[in-house]
């Protein structure tokens, strides 16, 4: 069965969480993007999050006319609200909140702060690595020699 949460995730993870003020600029999160190998920074006002900016943003503001990617500051440009989970969701849980919101990341709170930030693949890994637990211990439970050694009998008549 399915039981790790998104805190437990988070844990394995150990993926810093990329933080910029609403004023930065999109150029500047780009290159902190690349120099953390993210694809998402959250966008932070007074110790709260007011937005998410992903690279797959940046593929959709460099097309609107007059976009400047040096002047143009990421808290005109950023989603918001963040679509967030509890830390104690499952990774099923997680699954269809990312299939039902149709995004890519998901805020994880706990408490009412911020403890990470989720992408879709770190869900489907989860739940593969449990499912492949789940059959390693049914395998442990069911061996072939029992089957061997298993015949049909004929009945006598």
């Amino acid at each position: 069965m399915i039981t790790l949460t998104a805190e437990e995730i988070l844990r394995h993870k150990q993926e810093e969480i990329l933080f910029v003020p609403p004023e930065t600029t999109i150029y500047d999160a780009v290159k902190l993007i690349l120099k953390k190998k993210g694809t998402a920074v959250l966008v932070r006002e007074n110790e709260k999050v007011t937005g998410i900016w992903t690279e797959r943003d940046l593929l959709r503001d460099i097309m609107l006319d007059g976009f400047d990617l040096k002047t143009a500051r990421i808290g005109d440009y950023m989603s918001s609200p963040v679509i967030s989970a509890p830390h104690t969701d499952t990774v099923l849980q997680l699954i269809d909140k990312f299939l039902g919101r149709k995004v890519r990341h998901l805020m994880i709170e706990k408490g009412g702060a911020c403890i990470g930030l989720l992408y879709v693949r770190d869900a489907i890994r989860a739940a593969l690595t449990e499912r492949t637990r789940e059959f390693e211990e049914l395998d442990k439970m069911v061996s072939w020699e029992y089957y061997e050694d298993w015949k049909w009998k004929k009945k006598h008549t």
